[in-house]
């Protein structure tokens, strides 16, 4: 057993540079989600200068600039990633495609790198069901990316 002190306590991101993912599709959702995660990666210690934060189309895109972000090391490499976006079921079974592959995509990537990535793509059944989640989503991603670059530097 290794310990994490830091989950005891406050999680400290002032080393840490992270990349954050967000999808454009349900803006009104996804910028809740980013101004919640951005104001959580702050008061963690996160230093803005520190964080990149890109724009895609939708939640298919977000793997790919997850994988670019992940190649980048100059002049150091992303501690951590964060995906945000939302997808909401349709009528049709575009909403499992998207979520499924998405989701799987980004597993991959954090394996292949050994990159902690945070999944805060909501999928949920309606808009009503993603605001209620949208704070809470966005700040969790923070705290997971946070805690796991801190754990594996740990690890490391």
């Amino acid at each position: 057993f290794i310990p994490n002190s830091q989950t005891l306590g406050q999680l400290d991101g002032s080393a840490l540079k992270v990349g954050i993912v967000q999808a454009r599709f349900n803006p009104e959702i996804t910028n809740e989600l980013a101004q919640a995660c951005l104001a959580e990666l702050k008061a963690m210690g996160v230093k803005q200068e520190r964080i990149t934060h890109v724009h895609v189309p939708g939640a298919l895109e977000i793997p790919l600039a997850l994988q670019a972000l992940a190649h980048i090391e100059d002049p150091e490499p992303f501690n951590a990633l964060i995906a945000l976006g939302c997808i909401i079921r349709g009528e049709t079974y575009h909403f499992e495609l998207v979520a499924n592959e998405s989701g799987s995509a980004i597993t991959q990537l954090a394996l292949d790198h050994g990159l902690p990535i945070a999944n805060a793509i909501l999928t949920t059944e309606n808009e009503a069901q993603a605001i209620a989640r949208q704070y809470d989503k966005g700040r969790d991603a923070a705290r997971v990316a946070v805690e796991m670059a801190l754990l594996m530097k740990t690890l490391s």
